[in-house]
C-alpha cells in the first residue's frame, strides 16, 4: 500500500466573503472528505496537512477586540488552537464520510510541533504579514507595547509581520508514521506545525513564527518515506505564464525543468513557488514523486489524467 501526504490550504476552506463562518468551512471540510475517500477505497494510506493563515487571523482579530480585557495569546498557541479546531473538523468529517460508505477506517489527529532552527535568518528579517491592517498610530502602539514587527502594505495599513523560518524536524513524526501503519488516516502537522526551537539540552520552547505547511508538509512526508507528496492547491495544473498571454499548463516537470521555471520567475512566492519548493523538498529527500493539482482532481490526477507531477533529473 503506497502512503501519500496531502497538504490542503487554509484558504481552500473559505470559498468567499460571504461564506467564512465556522460552519461554512466545516460544509468545505466536508467536500474534501469525499475525495479523500475515494483515494482510500483505491487503497493508499493516508496522512492530511492543512494551513490556517485565515484562521490564524480570525483568532488574532478576536483577540485585538477583547484587547484590555483579556490577556494576549501567543502565536505558538494560536497554531495549536487552529490544529485543534481544524483538525477536529477534518476527522469528523472523515469519520462521516467513512461510516457513510461502510468504510472501517479510523482517523486520529496529531498536535504537531515542528523544530525550527533558533539561528534561522528569517527571524532577523521578518517577513509574513499575519493578521488585521493598523493605522500608523496603532502600529506605533503594538511596536512600541507588544514589540511587534510591523511594515506598511501598499497603502493599505501597517500589519504585524513575523518570522518564517525554515522546517528542520517534525515532533511527532515517528507517532505519525506508526499510526499510519496500523491503518490510521492521520491528521498532522496542521499550520505548518506549531514553530518550536531547541536549547543546547534539547529541550523545546515555542515561538512567535508561521512554518510554511507546504514545506513541513514535505518535511513530513519525507521522515515517514511516504511514497507521494500532493500538494492541493486551487488549480488543476501549475502553469507557466500564469494569467498572462500564452499561458501553458504543464502536465509534468523534473526537478531540473522546475528550478529553471522558478529562475525564470514564472512562480510566485505565497502563491505556487512555496508549492514547487517543497515538491523538490521532497524529492532530494528522497521522495519518488510529487503532485500539484485541486482536491476535486486528485482521482483523476492519481489515474494520470490530469495534474502536474514532479520527478527527478
Amino acid at each position: 500500500m503506497k502512503t501519500i501526504v496531502i497538504a490542503i490550504g487554509g484558504n481552500s476552506l473559505i470559498k468567499d466573503a460571504k461564506h467564512m463562518s465556522v460552519p461554512d468551512q466545516y460544509a468545505a471540510v466536508v467536500a474534501t472528505a469525499r475525495h479523500v475517500a475515494d483515494l482510500l477505497v483505491r487503497g493508499y494510506r493516508i496522512v492530511i496537512t492543512h494551513g490556517n493563515g485565515p484562521q490564524v487571523g480570525f483568532i488574532l482579530l478576536r483577540s485585538e477586540y477583547s484587547r484590555g480585557i483579556l490577556h494576549q495569546v501567543p502565536l505558538d498557541s494560536i497554531v495549536a488552537d487552529t490544529q485543534g479546531a481544524l483538525g477536529y473538523q477534518i476527522q469528523q468529517a472523515l469519520d462521516n464520510e467513512f461510516r457513510r460508505r461502510g468504510l472501517m477506517k479510523s482517523v486520529a489527529s496529531i498536535v504537531t510541533q515542528t523544530l525550527v532552527d533558533s539561528n534561522d535568518p528569517a527571524f532577523a528579517n521578518p517577513s509574513k504579514p499575519i493578521g488585521q491592517f493598523y493605522t500608523r498610530a496603532e502600529a506605533e502602539d503594538r511596536m512600541r507595547v507588544e514589540k511587534w514587527a510591523m511594515v506598511e502594505d501598499a497603502g493599505r495599513g501597517w500589519r504585524r509581520v513575523v518570522a518564517s523560518p525554515k522546517p528542520v524536524r517534525i515532533i511527532e513524526s515517528e507517532a505519525v508514521r506508526h499510526l499510519v501503519k496500523d491503518g490510521y488516516v492521520v491528521i498532522a502537522a496542521g499550520g505548518g506545525g506549531i514553530p518550536v526551537a531547541a536549547d543546547e539540552h534539547g529541550m523545546l520552547r515555542g515561538v512567535a513564527a508561521v512554518v510554511d505547511k507546504d514545506l513541513a508538509s514535505a518535511v513530513l512526508a519525507g521522515a515517514i518515506g511516504a511514497d507521494l507528496l500532493v500538494i492541493a492547491t486551487a488549480v488543476e495544473k501549475v502553469c507557466l505564464n500564469f494569467g498572462k498571454p500564452g499561458q501553458r499548463a504543464l502536465d509534468r516537470m523534473t526537478a531540473a525543468e522546475a528550478r529553471q521555471y522558478m529562475g525564470e520567475g514564472h512562480f510566485h512566492a505565497g502563491s505556487m513557488l512555496p508549492k514547487v519548493e517543497a515538491c523538490l523538498q521532497f524529492l532530494e529527500q528522497g521522495g519518488h514523486e510529487a503532485l500539484i493539482t485541486s482536491p476535486q482532481a486528485l482521482p483523476a490526477a492519481l489515474d494520470g489524467t490530469t495534474g502536474t507531477w514532479l520527478a527527478g533529473g
